[in-house]
């Protein structure tokens, strides 16, 4: 697959572009509703097949369908973060009107990760064939340690980053708006939604880990790595917010995302030197999966509502007042020029 400068450059772009109407779109902290998170998620959504649809038409049905297999299970990975995100921010108890924010940095930071995992990655398979018996190797494993523990949550309270966080970095005990320095007393100190914001990071590359190999096993093309990546994870934000308050409703879904795993390791592994798995038939296996597992918890749980995660009865942080906000100091302090003579 030859893909010209122009068109890499085209679609960098283009992400920056829509990252920069998303923001300013957002500029403001408000709650988002399930209403506008809905047409944004039509909206990505819309771009993310629309890209899949110019990959067909330039460069044909392969790898069109390659692209779309990618995109599908970078999607439907991407749906264990936003249950992660939940019990994030619960147990920070973020007011809602921040928590996009945090979420757009937490995407942008995404990007960069993947784009240097990915580019690792492609180097590697060029280079040294055997790792995807290695990569094979850990989707297996991966999903079979995921249907052990699908009804095990992230535990916030005693993770290793937030504990070194807390060990290393001053921090305030309240939210001060979306800032995530604020300067007091002379002190610089973080706020507790960078703290929300380094967990963030720290889960989607451990997330990463696990969906980058998967979207290896059926293509090769790091454009087409990048770009299912791109666009799965663009509308992360306004799939969070629409989903968020429905988390319990999906008890199947992470059996469904642990098949996917080993079905795609097991595609891997016959691909080396068995037998090539067509993509079309990868696609329909993969989008059949997800399918029945939202179908079946959907219907496991009818008649159940909208209800956020449970939060602490005594939130760890608190949201500082507007007296409190007037009183912190200019965060980049100019220096003190020494008087003359």
């Amino acid at each position: 697959m030859s893909v010209p400068l122009w068109l890499w450059a085209s679609v960098l772009g283009f992400i920056l572009a829509m990252l920069a109407v998303d923001l300013l779109a957002h500029r403001r902290a408000h709650v988002i509703s399930v209403r506008e998170a809905a047409a944004w998620s039509l909206v990505w959504v819309a771009f993310g097949v629309a890209f899949g649809g110019f990959i067909w038409w330039r460069y044909g049905a392969e790898l069109g369908q390659q692209y779309f297999a990618g995109y599908v299970i970078e999607k439907s990975l991407a749906v264990d973060n936003v249950f992660v995100w939940a019990i994030v921010f619960g147990f920070f108890a973020v007011p809602r009107e921040f928590q996009h924010r945090v979420l757009f940095l937490g995407v942008l930071g995404a990007l960069v990760f993947r784009g240097i995992f990915i580019a690792a990655g492609a180097v590697l398979i060029e280079n040294v064939a055997w790792v995807l018996y290695v990569f094979a190797a850990f989707l297996l494993y991966t999903g079979w340690r995921m249907i052990r523990q699908r009804n095990e949550h992230i535990d916030v309270e005693n993770s290793r980053a937030l504990r070194w966080f807390r060990r290393y970095v001053p921090m305030t005990d309240a939210f001060h708006g979306q800032r995530l320095l604020v300067r007091r007393g002379g002190v610089l100190l973080a706020t507790p939604l960078l703290a929300v914001l380094v967990l963030i990071e720290v889960t989607d590359i451990v997330f990463a880990v696990d969906s980058i190999p998967a979207i290896f096993a059926v293509t090769d093309e790091a454009f087409l790595v990048f770009t299912a990546n791109a666009f799965a994870i663009l509308g992360l934000r306004a799939m969070y917010f629409l989903l968020a308050d429905l988390v319990h409703r999906f008890v199947y879904l992470k059996l469904g995302l642990a098949l996917v795993l080993i079905w795609v390791g097991i595609k891997m592994l016959l691909k080396i030197d068995v037998f090539y798995i067509p993509t079309t038939i990868s696609l329909a296996v993969v989008a059949t999966i997800i399918g029945v597992s939202i179908a079946a918890s959907l219907r496991a749980t009818r008649g159940q509502q909208r209800h956020a995660l449970p939060q602490p009865a005594q939130p760890p942080f608190r949201v500082a007042t507007e007296e409190e906000t007037a009183e912190l100091e200019p965060l980049w302090r100019r220096p003190v020029s020494s008087p003359r003579g």
